[in-house]
């Protein structure tokens, strides 16, 4: 069968590889000849072109699962918008006909909550965030346009979108490690919750979506455990040796840190909720491999503790 990723980074090129050992023909699309390069001596196929630009798209293959699973990069002067929105909107309208499943990557920014509420799939979504807001816009036009291809009688692809919790896992953890080496505030509130998922259940919610199996329209993927930044900043710093953590809950409290602002940082200052993963584990029958941070951090921190 064939594959296409739109997106083939920290979650994307693992898909890629599980896909490529159970004998799947791999597209993957990439800005970069270096990239596409280093997709080849992998054993992928890669197409250059950039969802910014649809006329580069015209090469896109027909596949049997799309999985968009596309990020921002903050070196590529191109705004959030273009990114989430009129990039996916270039991608679908190119693409929507000529495959069997599209798997979205979207991010539980799509809530707004602020209280420590639990949120599901059926909690409503009003982000009051930058992030959150393009996030679910996004969400919205991959949903028109499924809906305009059935209304318009094309074939129509089955869809679904995977919101997930933020990403950890080997390589990817270690915001904040130098900070907390050094003792220097963390900025945000302590007793705020952090909803987390490993980069491993991520590809293995990703590879049971593309199972032939009856599929809801949405699934959170989040681990078993919200829990607050003061608890996991502590476990991360008494696992790699590193003083526990101060927090200065406003720019104000520490005006050097600043400069440190970015969007990771906003989100832990100001969204507060709990994901619960109860249709991802029963619905779609996921066993997560790290169902909390205490198994999923060992796995995250070992290159660094053999250093």
């Amino acid at each position: 069968m064939t594959k296409l990723i739109i997106g083939c980074g920290y979650v994307g090129l693992p898909v890629a590889q599980k896909w490529l050992e159970q004998g799947h023909t791999v597209y993957a699309l990439t800005r970069s000849e270096k990239r596409a390069n280093e997709f080849k001596k992998l054993g992928l196929k890669p197409i250059e072109g950039d969802i910014t630009q649809p006329e580069s798209l015209k090469s896109l293959p027909s596949a049997d699962t799309v999985l968009y699973a596309v990020g921002f990069d903050r070196s590529a002067n191109q705004t959030r918008h273009d990114i989430y929105v009129t990039g996916l909107n270039h991608v679908l309208s190119e693409i929507k006909n000529r495959t069997r499943k599209i798997i979205y990557l979207s991010s539980t920014s799509v809530y707004g909550q602020t209280m420590g509420e639990w949120v599901d799939e059926t909690s409503p979504c009003e982000p009051e965030r930058e992030n959150g807001k393009i996030c679910l816009e996004a969400e919205r036009l991959f949903e028109k346009q499924r809906l305009i291809s059935k209304r318009e009688g094309h074939y129509s692809a089955s869809a679904v979108i995977l919101r997930l919790a933020g990403i950890y896992g080997p390589g990817r953890l270690l915001a904040r490690m130098e900070q907390i080496r050094a003792g220097e505030p963390l900025l945000g509130r302590p007793e705020a919750y952090l909803n987390l998922i490993h980069v491993t259940d991520i590809v293995n919610t990703i590879l049971r979506c593309d199972a032939d199996i009856p599929l809801e329209s949405h699934y959170l993927v989040s681990d078993n455990y919200p829990m607050t930044r003061q608890e996991y900043y502590e476990t991360l710093a008494q696992m790699i040796d590193a003083p526990l953590p101060q927090f200065a809950v406003k720019e104000s409290d520490q005006p050097e840190l600043k400069s440190m602002r970015n969007h990771s940082t906003e989100r832990a200052a100001g969204l507060n909720k709990r994901c619960s993963n109860k249709r991802l584990r029963e619905g779609l029958g996921i066993e997560l491999v790290y169902p909390t941070i205490k198994e999923g951090l060992p796995d995250a921190t070992q290159s660094l503790r053999d250093t």
